[in-house]
C-alpha cells in the first residue's frame, strides 16, 4: 500500500474519533481502534509523520 493511502485511512479514523467526541453516538469502536493501531504500527515502521489519534478516556463503545 502506498504511504499516502495508508495515511489517508488513518486520517479518516482520526476524523471519525473527533466527530464521535462531538456526538452522543460512537461509531469508532474497539474494532476500529485495533485497525487504527495496525495502521499506526505500519506508519511507525515506515517512519511516516502523522498526528496520533486522541482516543477518548472512557474508551471506545
Amino acid at each position: 500500500m502506498k504511504d499516502e493511502r495508508l495515511m489517508a485511512f488513518y486520517e479518516a479514523v482520526r476524523q471519525q474519533v473527533i466527530l464521535d467526541g462531538k456526538s452522543r453516538y460512537r461509531f469508532a469502536g474497539e474494532g476500529v481502534k485495533a485497525y487504527a493501531d495496525k495502521l499506526r504500527e505500519e506508519m511507525d515502521r515506515r517512519r511516516l509523520r502523522f498526528t496520533p489519534i486522541d482516543w477518548p478516556e472512557d474508551g471506545c463503545r
